[in-house]
């Protein structure tokens, strides 16, 4: 966290994004009621009364529950613990501490967001895409982040696509070794998107690289190929949500392609050093998601206010 960040204001990360950039996420409808329709009087009939039946009671069917997935099979690339303490990034088996508590609140937010997606394509009610407007700002560090926090939950599974294909950094990050990826995937029909995860050491997540480096990439994003596996990505397991970490919307043109593939966005911003400028242009080029969430990268806490990890007896 950056100590000297001004920005003191209580409340989420998301919340205090939203307040420092004075963002809103654009309201939903109000419902239109239609106009009551006209009552008329019956023509007069004879006194006699005749009983209504009683309604049938009215007995509530439960939603039918999916069958949980089987168990992922092939070889298990165990992530490397020492790299995630150097780069700061959460620890899965450490006791909790204030950065694994605000992914918490960030990863629940936007699970209830997917859930409550109505008239959406599956597949994209279940893919998120992390984004920022320029290099720096700390995407890579929330979209790993956010991968470690939702491969917690007992009942989801969270596929991490490295999609920042100028410069690819999941992988280095975790300690793994290059492998071919979601480029190789498009660009050759043969291959099946699904041998090409990677499953970890972490029961609940798994890693789809970005693949080797071609120069049309934005093009093959853009292609029906390219949708196909987005859709069989999602539909090869049910309790998948699929997290794309993106190049910088301003730096680099696949950003805008990938924000078709998602439900919502994820706009990283970091404190003292995003402009309002950039992220408006970045947020511009990114309208084809239409779910938007502000993450704030790099706030400080002042000291008495409020400090995730000190109620478990931790970050004392």
């Amino acid at each position: 966290m950056n100590q000297h960040s001004p920005l003191k204001h209580s409340g989420s990360l998301l919340e205090r994004a939203a307040e420092l950039y004075g963002f809103s996420p654009q309201a939903e409808p109000a419902p239109v009621q239609a106009e009551p329709a006209p009552v008329f009087s019956p023509a007069p009939t004879s006194p006699s009364v005749v009983a209504a039946p009683e309604p049938a009671p009215i007995v509530a069917k439960p939603a039918p529950r999916r069958a949980p997935p089987p168990p992922q099979t092939g070889p298990v690339h165990p992530i490397d613990r020492r790299r995630l303490r150097q780069a700061a990034l959460i620890e899965p088996e450490a006791p909790v501490g204030a950065l694994a508590e605000e992914f918490r609140i960030v990863k629940r937010q936007l699970l209830l967001n997917a859930r409550a997606m109505a008239g959406v394509d599956e597949a994209k009610q279940r893919t998120i895409l992390v984004s920022s407007a320029q290099p720096g700002e700390g995407k890579t560090f929330c979209a790993l982040n956010l991968a470690l926090s939702i491969s917690g939950e007992p009942d989801t599974e969270v596929l991490l696509v490295d999609g920042d294909f100028p410069n690819p950094q999941v992988l280095a990050t975790l300690g793994l070794d290059a492998a071919p990826g979601l480029v190789d995937a498009i660009a050759d029909p043969r291959l099946d998107p699904e041998s090409l995860v990677l499953r970890t050491d972490l029961p609940g997540l798994s890693i789809l690289p970005a693949g080797r480096q071609v120069p049309n990439v934005t093009e093959l994003l853009a292609s029906e190929r390219a949708r196909d596996i987005a859709a069989r990505l999602a539909e090869a397991r049910s309790n998948r949500i699929i997290l794309f970490d993106s190049p910088p919307a301003l730096m680099a043109s696949p950003a805008t392609v990938l924000a078709g593939l998602a439900g919502q966005l994820v706009m990283v911003v970091r404190a003292d050093r995003t402009s309002e400028t950039d992220l408006r242009e970045a947020l511009e080029l990114l309208t084809a998601c239409e779910r938007v969430s502000l993450l704030l990268n790099g706030a400080g806490f002042a000291a008495g206010s409020r400090r995730f990890g000190a109620y478990y007896g931790y970050g004392q």
